[in-house]
């Protein structure tokens, strides 16, 4: 063994690290067991047996050999007897490492079929084995240790000291063997009382807040509780080990999710530096791994999966609480909604119902952990193999859209991808509009290195309730079939179908920012924001559009009625910096406000939504007698401009002519609305000094800007406006179902 651990940190290992530990699992711990036993019961044996004893004193050893005592011996190492759990569950595995190097490496297969015992230490009497056979030398063991203690408790007279001890040690080998037996059949569930059964359900590392601070904790859910442990990761040719923290019954246990508060300065900052640390070191891993592994290597290996443990406990973004009707509280923090509703599905699967509770002996629940545990690592992505299907580059998502609902529903998107964590792995779309077929046509960006897998998630909004999950589907990504053209797909998350597209842009990454800078809408050109937005009709517009319509048709006066100055100011503030927090403040603003965004954007616009260059030309139009022919003009003109210009005003007047359908109870006419919003779409050229252009009076421009509105507003068939670019470039859409 030793010396396969020492070739295992060379360049050319006969076996790796992983595998050695595999193969000697618990091997070093039961040798020790046996050692110990052996050692203790020579020195009572050689005690009572005195060399040299003369023929006279045959009848006081015997005597004697009646008081020696050595029950205690085998009841100690019986106790340890567990130890054979953990081998006898990773015998399977361990067998299969050797038949599978026996096969590849000749190295192996030499050392493998030649092993020899060390018992009488001499070469003559050592006995030769294949590592296999020597493999099950422990198992055979187990069952000759329970047949020694049956012989040797029927020649133990009962009046003997050790007859109690003897019988004990019995039991309980005879317990551990049957116990083997039944976890064969079903490895994962440990014996109650009453003959009840505690399975384990799902297991996996989470982060644990207790009192301010965070760990990295093993959660284990049974059929009845949660038992939460300390994973102690074990030194080259020891056993993993778990200690107890807490256990919470599953019986009447209340659970609520949020997400987590924004992050101190200080907060970002760490993770910053520990991104940038990730970052350069994965690099350094990149560029050395076509040659060979040496030391330097194992160590950059070994520092990239510490930092990620710490980038782990440290950038949870989501917190489960959980509440017993005992008064007991935890709370576990997750990087990921989809992993933590799995796990919230998961516990109110079991709570839902009619839970007996047993009380639980934590010590052997705790031990058995080794033995039931299905998740053995943290799950650290620089832990994986390379695969050439993953991503690297930038992976566009846009969220078009769902259906599906049972009751009209705010929702948003949420979206997840895997990798290193260097950059940001989640992103959220806007709140839509209460709706039965949300729409949100909202394009996010990600930075992905090592990416594989794609989350989606359905969330429900409600003022004054938790969001709560309506639907999550997983998506396998790979760079073999995405490309820069999108693609567009269906997914089907049982309730819920989300429709969105997916592209992806290959290229060297660089090293992550300590901040995203948000970027402004307002006071910029209309066609810089759409491009940003990877849309036709800005967010801000459609969102102020869509809150209108939800509540303010009916309002008197609206858009000519405006909000207060403070109340608009903080909606632009939230639009400039944070658009899913925009969208939830204009649910809950006053609908004047909301109105008077609207109208401050148009009015702040660098250049106005109709080009100036096109004012004359409208002008003119007006000069026209025929009505077809002056709408026909100007229905040209409006083509002539640019795609986010034209698809946004003709947007705001299909909304417009819908405001104005309701004027008898808000008061608000084509005429009247054209008047509050002629000035800020259309505006006159402005000529500079030396410039000769044609003299308009002020009176004359606010009559063109308000009748050349109102004459687009009287239209009946104007064109539809198309908010969103288009995303289904591939011939055919791709249907996910979950």
């Amino acid at each position: 063994m030793k010396a396969l651990w020492a070739s295992a940190g060379t360049s050319q290992p006969v076996l790796s690290s992983r595998q050695v530990q595999t193969v000697f699992y618990q091997v070093p711990e039961i040798r020790d067991m046996h050692q110990s036993f052996y050692t203790g019961l020579k020195d009572r044996l050689s005690a009572e047996c005195q060399t040299g004893s003369s023929p006279g004193e045959e009848k006081e050893m015997t005597h004697k050999g009646f008081e020696l005592i050595v029950g205690d011996l085998f009841l100690k190492m019986v106790n340890q007897i567990g130890l054979y759990g953990g081998f006898i569950g990773n015998y399977e595995e361990a067998v299969e490492v050797v038949r599978k190097c026996t096969q590849s490496d000749p190295r192996f297969r030499t050392l493998a079929q030649s092993m020899m015992s060390n018992r009488n230490g001499s070469d003559k009497t050592r006995t030769k084995y294949t590592f296999e056979a020597l493999l099950y030398k422990p198992l055979d063991r187990v069952t000759k240790t329970t047949l020694v203690l049956r012989d040797l408790l029927k020649t133990t007279p009962v009046n003997h000291r050790d007859y109690t001890s003897l019988q004990e040690a019995l039991r309980l080998s005879r317990s551990f063997l049957s116990g083997v037996n039944e976890s064969s059949q079903c490895k994962r569930e440990v014996m109650l009382s009453h003959g009840m059964r505690r399975q384990l359900m799902r297991d996996g590392f989470v982060v644990d807040a207790c009192e301010g601070e965070r760990s990295l904790r093993h959660l284990f859910l049974y059929t009845d509780l949660l038992l939460c442990t300390r994973f102690k990761h074990a030194s080259r040719g020891k056993q993993d080990q778990y200690r107890f923290c807490w256990y919470l019954p599953l019986a009447g246990l209340k659970l609520r999710w949020v997400a987590e508060q924004e992050r101190s300065p200080d907060a970002h900052l760490r993770l910053h530096t520990i991104r940038t640390k990730m970052y350069h070191l994965r690099e350094q891993l990149q560029q050395q791994k076509a040659g060979p592994r040496g030391i330097v290597m194992t160590a950059r290996r070994k520092k990239l999966e510490q930092m990620e443990l710490m980038l782990l406990t440290h950038s949870t973004v989501y917190r489960l609480e959980m509440h017993s009707p005992s008064g007991k509280s935890h709370t576990l923090l997750l990087p990921s909604l989809y992993e933590l509703e799995e796990w919230r599905e998961a516990i109110h699967k079991l709570t839902a119902d009619n839970i007996e509770t047993v009380p639980p002996d934590l010590l052997t629940l705790t031990s058995a952990c080794v033995k039931l545990r299905m998740t053995q690592q943290p799950p650290l992505h620089s832990s994986n193999a390379e695969d050439e299907k993953s991503l690297c580059g930038t992976l566009s998502v846009a969220v078009h859209s769902a259906c599906g609902l049972q009751q009209p529903a705010c929702l948003y998107v949420c979206v997840e991808v895997d990798g290193y964590e260097f950059y940001d792995k989640q992103a959220k779309t806007h709140s839509s509009v209460h709706s039965l077929n949300p729409h949100w046509d909202q394009e996010l960006s990600f930075h992905v290195d090592g990416a594989r897998d794609l989350k989606v998630l359905c969330v429900s909004q409600s003022d004054g309730k938790d969001d709560t999950v309506l639907g999550k589907a997983s998506v396998q990504l790979d760079s073999q079939t995405l490309n820069e053209r999108w693609r567009r797909q269906t997914l089907h998350t049982g309730q819920l179908e989300v429709t969105l597209s997916l592209k992806y842009c290959p290229h060297p990454l660089k090293p992550p920012t300590s901040t995203t800078q948000p970027r402004p809408v307002f006071r910029v050109p209309i066609e810089t924001v759409a491009q940003q937005e990877g849309v036709l009709v800005p967010h801000v517009v459609r969102c102020c559009v869509e809150e209108v319509e939800r509540r303010g048709m009916d309002e008197v006066g609206i858009y000519r009625v405006s909000g207060t100055t403070s109340d608009i100011g903080v909606l632009k503030t939230a639009f400039d910096s944070n658009l899913r927090e925009a969208v939830t403040r204009l649910r809950s603003a006053e609908v004047n406000a909301v109105s008077g965004v609207l109208k401050l954007y148009f009015r702040e616009l660098p250049e106005p939504l109709i080009p100036t260059d096109l004012f004359q030309s409208l002008a003119r139009t007006l000069d026209i007698q025929d009505i077809n022919s002056r709408l026909v003009s100007m229905l040209s003109l409006l083509h002539s401009c640019p795609d986010p210009n034209r698809n946004t005003f003709l947007y705001l007047l299909h909304h417009l002519q819908r405001v104005s359908e309701k004027q008898d109870t808000n008061k608000m006419s084509l005429m009247n609305l054209a008047t509050v919003f002629g000035p800020s779409l259309l505006r006159p050229p402005v000529f500079g000094l030396g410039h000769d252009g044609p003299t308009v009076d002020i009176s004359q421009e606010v009559v063109v800007q308000v009748q050349v509105v109102f004459w687009y507003l009287q239209c009946n068939n104007l064109p539809e406006a198309q908010t969103s670019l288009q995303h289904d470039t591939d011939a055919e859409e791709e249907t996910t179902h979950m």
